[in-house]
């Protein structure tokens, strides 16, 4: 079993708030965090994709680790995704966090690079042994084209107790299983896809990165709480009516739409940085439908 305590529950993926000009916008950050706190989240991490990780320099990085690391005041853990483009400055990125404070990672395939088996696998190894950190696994072979399987997560662990969770976004909710028949409960499993969350509880996991939560932290988290509490009934209920908000969470401009839900219900802009654009014309459209829908029949909690 690994040395490091366990993660679990709701851990929201932040996305990065920016003012019209593109800086980032931290007094509304620190404001989101202080209400996702409160809705009762369990972690936050900190630069994943929503956080437009690659979009960012490295002080605009550890700025905002210090802000999420400031309001989380030592309650709850700060996580940072780790997405270079080479596992060099993978390591020298892990290092300094771990220097800050900031309480473990979030861990990709290095970026651009389509690896095989055995480069993903030293990728991990090569970072998990420069830190003494715990790691949440982030695997979305989707996205980034390296699928981390039950036997190559089985090898990552034996080798290093640093590995604790995964962040399970293959989009096929039978991986949850094949995860647990191969390794029992050596790895947290975080539901990765919003609209999966449900039926990846159900079947063993444990926790949710978290996407339109970001939108709709109260709501969020009391489906989180029916699902912990077994009120299946009551959680399908709540999860009918988010799951086209959930939706908003897949696909390629996931981004944008979670930024435009932030952006209804108060809580950031929706600016994005090149190359993303915000939405326009039948897309936006759709979108704010979406979320016009979601509110209007937004449940009393």
């Amino acid at each position: 079993m690994s040395k490091f305590p366990s993660w679990s529950g709701v851990f929201p993926a932040l996305t990065t708030p920016f003012h019209q000009d593109l800086s980032i916008d931290y007094p509304t950050l620190e404001k989101h965090l202080e209400v996702l706190i409160d809705s009762g989240v369990e972690g936050f991490v900190m630069h994943g994709s929503l956080g437009e990780n690659l979009a960012l320099s490295w002080d605009e990085k550890f700025e905002i680790l210090r802000v999420a690391k400031r309001v989380a005041a030592g309650k709850i853990p700060v996580l940072s995704g780790v997405a270079e483009c080479s596992t060099m400055h993978a390591v020298e990125y892990t290092r300094k966090c771990e220097a800050q404070g900031v309480d473990g990672i979030m861990l990709m395939p290095a970026m651009v690079y389509k690896a095989d088996n055995d480069e993903a696998l030293a990728h991990y190894r090569t970072v998990a042994k420069h830190t003494s950190m715990p790691i949440l696994i982030y695997n979305n072979p989707i996205a980034y084209h390296v699928d981390l399987t039950p036997p190559m997560l089985e090898m990552l662990c034996n080798e290093s107790d640093n590995f604790i969770a995964i962040k399970e976004s293959a989009g096929d909710v039978r991986r949850i299983t094949d995860i647990i028949n191969h390794m029992g409960d050596r790895l947290a499993i975080f539901s990765g896809v919003d609209d999966l969350a449900l039926e990846s509880v159900f079947l063993g996991a444990v926790g949710w990165v978290a996407g339109i939560g970001l939108a709709f932290p109260y709501e969020n988290q009391k489906l989180w709480d029916l699902m912990m509490a077994k009120k299946w009934d009551e959680a399908r209920e709540l999860y009918r009516w988010y799951t086209p908000l959930l939706h908003l969470d897949v696909g390629l401009k996931f981004v944008q739409n979670i930024k435009m839900a932030t952006q209804a219900t108060g809580y950031c802009p929706e600016w994005v940085r090149l190359p993303r654009l915000s939405l326009s014309g039948a897309d936006r459209a759709r979108v704010e439908k979406v979320i016009a829908d979601g509110l209007a029949a937004r449940p009393k909690i």
